[in-house]
């Protein structure tokens, strides 16, 4: 007698660096999960490099990169679950509005170019043999909001728990999206962090999997280094990059305004890890028999300019709602440093108001979150239209406010004390 396997729903969020997915149990429990890098990654780690490239003509193979790490993902997570692809009765996925244009083989140029405008808006079943997948269903693209602000920050917001107003919305990625909830009205944007939260760009830089620095802590005299799965470090995470920072900071080995220190400046034993490679100053986290892995000063550039962003969209965000950090009575996180990172990092490296790091709520997986409560829901496409019809766009290019609040936030200094 043959069993029937149980149904199984297959949750998409299709990430710039990195690909997640999950399969879920017709009551939403998560039967399997798991992370790929994007493949699209080899043709450009930003967005902006790709869709110029679909817009030359590369167009085709970015689609067939994409499908093929989606196809792989899949694999995965059927074999996980130990189950068979039949048994998926129902898929969607979320993604920035330039993935979501490349994954759909859609006109990019309206995208790529100044005021970065959307010649369509997804929320729609999608064929997926069509597009190349290794699925019997048909997708659900979740809806695009306007310009960089796309169907992932749709989904985290749908995830998210009814909070009390204002509260705001942060998605970490290297597209960073921030929606504000006044209580009255809904307001987003989008701000290019780059990849240096997910690992991109970065001398020793890798996703977050096993072997990756994923914590660093000032102990004494000493940068001890937390590794994900154990086992010898293999290179630096999102989070491993920020909290490599934050203890470079507190030992002094890192100035205000980023710079290394030289050995020759610090008295202490913490002078052993400022070091020279290549004419360039870094800081030796770790060596072994198989290499080094180092803290360069192009990587905490890297890193400000990513974090500046986000900073300076925040205050952007406030200031075009006639709010200010305090009033905020929740700041939900989600995204590349999940659950990794302590809020107090994140106050250290100047990242976030310093009024609402006690008011940080880290969310898992909210993309996949959201997706997964769409597929769960009689309701739930009806719904998440209706919220991202709700959501106001409010674009960062040219605004004043963001520029100058982008300048303030890359050093590594509160804000708060700089406007005093």
């Amino acid at each position: 007698m043959v069993q029937r396997m149980a149904k199984r729903f297959l949750a998409l969020d299709l990430g710039t660096t990195t690909l997640a997915g999950a399969l879920l149990t017709p009551e939403g429990d998560v039967a399997a999960q798991a992370f790929l890098p994007n493949p699209q990654v080899r043709e450009g780690k930003d967005v902006l490099t790709r869709l110029q490239a679909a817009a030359e003509g590369g167009g085709e193979k970015l689609q067939r990169l994409l499908a093929r790490g989606i196809n792989e993902l899949c694999g995965r997570l059927v074999e996980m679950a130990g189950t068979t692809p039949d048994t998926i009765v129902a898929a969607a996925a979320a993604g920035n509005s330039a993935i979501s244009a490349l994954l759909t083989g859609r006109e990019v140029t309206s995208l790529l170019f100044p005021p970065h405008r959307l010649s369509w808006h997804a929320g729609e079943e999608l064929d997926s043999r069509g597009l190349g997948l290794d699925l019997s269903v048909s997708l659900y693209l979740f809806p695009l909001v306007g310009g960089f602000v796309g169907g992932d920050l749709a989904a985290f917001l749908y995830a998210a728990e009814e909070t009390p107003s204002p509260s705001l919305y942060l998605d970490i990625g290297t597209n960073a999206e921030i929606a504000l909830n006044t209580g009255s009205r809904w307001w987003v944007t989008s701000a290019a962090a780059g990849p240096a939260f997910e690992g991109g760009n970065i001398a020793c830089g890798m996703a977050a999997t096993f072997g990756a620095v994923e914590g660093v802590s000032l102990d004494g005299d000493r940068l001890r280094l937390q590794v994900k799965g154990g086992g010898p470090p293999r290179g630096l995470c999102g989070s491993g990059l920020a909290e490599a920072i934050s203890a470079g900071l507190e030992g002094g080995l890192i100035d205000s305004t980023g710079i290394i220190r030289s050995a020759a400046e610090m008295a202490d034993n913490l002078s052993r890890y400022s070091v020279e490679r290549n004419g360039e100053r870094c800081l030796l986290l770790y060596r072994d028999a198989a290499g080094e892995i180092l803290l360069t000063q192009g990587d905490i550039r890297q890193f400000q300019l990513a974090k500046g962003a986000v900073r300076a969209g925040i205050e952007a965000l406030l200031d075009r709602a006639g709010l200010h950090s305090e009033d905020l009575r929740h700041l939900l996180v989600s995204g590349a440093f999940g659950l990794a990172i302590a809020p107090q990092t994140l106050k250290k490296v100047a990242m976030l108001p310093e009024r609402v790091i006690d008011r940080v709520v880290f969310v898992p997986n909210g993309v996949l979150a959201g997706v997964g409560r769409l597929l769960t829901r009689a309701t739930g496409r009806e719904e998440v239209a209706r919220l991202a019809a709700s959501l106001s766009v409010y674009p960062l290019s040219g605004s004043p406010v963001f520029e100058r609040a982008f300048l303030r936030a890359l050093d590594f200094v509160s804000q708060e004390m700089n406007q005093r």
